[in-house]
């Protein structure tokens, strides 16, 4: 059955919309960022292959909540952790894929996270 709500139509356009610019290759990933109403996930994603190369979310082991307020500060921890996980990759450059959601909010933390770990976008 298909989901007929306005919001979530608007949304599905963004994500192909963006997608048909955004691509990720094996020397440039694309850093997918996704969210629900508590959590918020970050994949590394290789499109050539298919494959995802790192991910990160506040569902994750190795995150912790500490010191940050909210929702945004979580967000820009799993920025910082992604980032160290893709240095150990080896993963320095990724394109920003934002996933329909507006650059804003926690979104934005994450990216300015993951820009402060090193990674480059």
């Amino acid at each position: 059955m298909a989901r007929t709500n306005p919001k979530t139509i608007a949304r599905a356009k963004r994500v192909q919309r963006i997608r048909k610019r955004i691509s990720g290759s094996s020397e440039r990933p694309r850093l997918r960022v996704s969210k629900s109403n508590q959590h918020i996930y970050a994949q590394i994603i290789d499109d050539s292959l298919g494959r995802t190369l790192v991910a990160m979310s506040t569902m994750d082991k190795e995150y912790t909540p500490g010191d940050e307020k909210g929702k945004i500060g979580a967000a820009k921890q799993v920025g910082l952790l992604l980032a160290s996980r893709a240095k150990a990759a080896g993963i320095s450059k990724v394109v920003f894929d934002r996933g329909g959601a507006l650059y804003h909010g926690r979104v934005k933390s994450l990216s300015e996270g993951a820009r402060e770990g090193g990674l480059e976008f």
